[in-house]
């Protein structure tokens, strides 16, 4: 007999099934003996009567042990049916049962939402915590989201790449996650902050169109919204410009919605654009929280905010930044006033993806010109040394034949956790950092052993 997932049991009257799962709880009335029976699809109610062949070992179970049951789907009475759960009109009679392990009594209770327990409990027993109905919707739905993702993708010609993730430190934005080499005293690796030059070289490649559901990582200081490791849909594009990668995200994110969440409605269609300057003007920040109700959690109003600035002046550091990253495209119109030196004029032809006052994606026009992209960095205060040294290889590409390219790359984890409702990205990542960067459950970051360090030419100045 093959096993029966527990809400397959809905469906089954009369039938023997084989179920292996949880015991979410036991309740002795009486004579009779209830038990919950959960699997990661739903749970079943299991009952014993005195006659029952392991009734006796029943009578001894407690909540989280594992068991094989065997039994028959039995329709309950009307009077006893429970409309809370998706099996309420069945139970499970019992031929035979077998304990597959026994559990202590778990720290917190696991029926219930989670919401309650502190977050340092629920991370330090995280494969506890993700036993709980709720995270294993949240999973389930992020999974929903990223084959659709990749369906979709796929119909629209792109082909799914893999890019390094050991690479090179390179200035983009936010700090780096740094990999000591061992076969290479003083030199180091990188963690991506993101696949951006890799794919524009796929795109110089002939590629023409990329996607990749990457993994990022970027030292930066803590905060609620945010984790050092995280997940994105990265994609470009070859001989686009901004409405096409636009009209792409779209389709895609409204075709998505509709399909895996249909009690969900979004507020405007197409969706609206705003220029940067607008957006300030009109809302006061560049992420606009478009909502008509904003305490209807099935509301979803996305928008794109277009024509940044490309440059913004670091009053601390007395020098220009890229508002976006360095490989942003100028407005051709703008190339002009760059020339001139007129910075604060300069617009970047790049764009916001935004759902609900949360950013969930930036992307932009790339620069394709060897000559525009050094005249970039030099604005940035990099010198020939320095540009040679850290984007030798881009430059170096850009000579022979790179296309016209463009991208995107829309975070999953702030997609998902908007899509469920979650206050933030932790409860729809299955093993998240606290909100400090610290993985309680494994306790890293750790200390390495001195034959490490010795290996790895380090050495630790406390």
């Amino acid at each position: 007999m093959q096993r029966t997932p527990v809400l397959n049991v809905k469906d089954l009257a009369g039938q023997s099934v084989e179920l292996f799962g949880w015991v979410a709880t036991r309740r002795d009335h009486g004579k009779l003996i209830f038990i919950d029976l959960r699997d990661r699809s739903g749970i079943v109610q299991v009952v014993f009567t005195p006659s029952s062949k392991d009734y006796a070992i029943a009578s001894e179970l407690r909540s989280e042990w594992v068991l094989r049951i065997k039994g028959q789907v039995k329709v309950r009475p009307e009077k006893m049916i429970n409309a809370e759960i998706e099996t309420g009109k069945v139970e499970i009679e019992p031929e035979e049962m077998e304990v597959l392990n026994k559990s202590e009594t778990p720290p917190f209770p696991l029926d219930t939402d989670g919401k309650e327990i502190g977050e340092e409990n629920r991370m330090k027993y995280r494969y506890l915590d993700l036993r709980r109905e709720r995270m294993t919707r949240n999973l389930r739905l992020r999974h929903k989201v990223i084959k659709f993702m990749r369906d979709y993708l796929d119909k629209e010609g792109f082909i799914e790449f893999e890019t390094p993730i050991f690479t090179k430190s390179t200035p983009e934005g936010a700090r780096d996650y740094v990999v000591p080499s061992r076969l290479y005293s003083g030199k180091f690796y990188a963690l991506p902050q993101s696949p951006q030059q890799y794919k524009q070289l796929l795109m110089v490649g002939g590629q023409e169109k990329y996607f990749q559901i990457a993994r990022c990582f970027r030292d930066e200081d803590t905060r609620g919204d945010r984790q050092p490791e995280f997940t994105q849909l990265d994609l470009e594009m070859s001989f686009v410009e901004q409405e096409d990668i636009l009209s792409l995200i779209e389709k895609l994110f409204t075709e998505l919605v509709e399909k895996l969440m249909p009690d969900h409605h979004i507020t405007q269609k197409p969706w609206p654009r705003l220029t940067y300057d607008e957006s300030m003007k009109k809302y006061g920040n560049d992420k606009p929280d478009l909502r008509k109700d904003k305490n209807d959690p099935k509301e979803l109003a996305f928008a794109f905010v277009v024509d940044f600035p490309m440059f913004e002046y670091n009053e601390q550091d007395k020098r220009w930044d890229a508002m976006h990253h360095p490989f942003t495209m100028p407005k051709k119109t703008d190339l002009d006033k760059m020339e001139s030196g007129d910075l604060k004029s300069v617009r970047a032809d790049c764009y916001d993806f935004i759902l609900n006052g949360t950013e969930i994606a930036s992307g932009s026009i790339r620069i394709n010109n060897s000559d525009i992209q050094k005249k970039v960095f030099k604005i940035l205060g990099l010198s020939d040394e320095s540009i040679e040294k850290k984007f030798g290889h881009m430059i170096q590409a850009f000579k022979f034949g790179a296309p016209p390219h463009g991208g995107i790359a829309p975070g999953i984890d702030r997609f998902v956790m908007i899509l469920a409702g979650e206050p933030n990205i932790r409860e729809v990542i299955a093993f998240p950092k606290t909100g400090d960067a610290r993985d309680l459950m494994m306790g890293s970051p750790s200390e390495l052993e001195k034959k490490q360090l010795k290996e790895l030419h380090l050495k630790i100045d406390k």
